[in-house]
């Protein structure tokens, strides 16, 4: 059965220690598709997710280039950025599935522009403004998309 998780975070620090916890329990050839709007805090999540991996040093949107590797102690991350993409074929051009399956962890964000092209098992977080709870307020969910070809379980 699916479980949906939904997490307060009342501030960066809060959705940092979040990515920090995912990434350490993140494992080889998983793919974590991450969602929301432009400054709800996915750049904070990745680089908390990038530490929870062991990777050092700054870890940035690759908005401008659809792909940041990064070596970390434990995993590679493959940070995606596919805001800009205007055709899949762009995503064969990189060799994108060298990555979905590869040994490392892929996190990709606007995930929903190349829905096509994921893996039938991938994890969806999901970071959401509600001023009416703050200013820093996120509601956060993570939702384990499991065999989608069969159904949703």
């Amino acid at each position: 059965m699916r479980k949906v998780i939904k997490i307060e975070s009342f501030s960066s620090g809060d959705t940092y220690q979040l990515g920090v916890r995912m990434g350490k329990q993140a494992k080889a050839g998983e793919v974590y598709c991450l969602n929301g709007d432009l400054g709800v805090g996915k750049t904070v999540f990745t680089q908390g997710f990038a530490k929870g991996l062991g990777i050092e040093g700054p870890v940035n949107s690759p908005t401008f280039t659809i792909l940041q590797e990064y070596k970390g102690d434990r995993l590679p991350l493959y940070h995606f950025d596919v805001y800009r993409i205007s055709d899949i074929e762009e995503m064969e051009e990189i060799g994108y599935d060298d990555y979905f399956f590869g040994e490392g962890v892929c996190l990709i964000e606007w995930a929903e522009r190349i829905e096509e092209i994921l893996p039938k098992n991938y994890i969806v977080i999901t970071i959401k403004k509600d001023l009416q709870k703050g200013f820093d307020y996120r509601e956060i969910t993570v939702d384990p998309l499991i065999d989608r070809e069969e159904g949703i379980e």
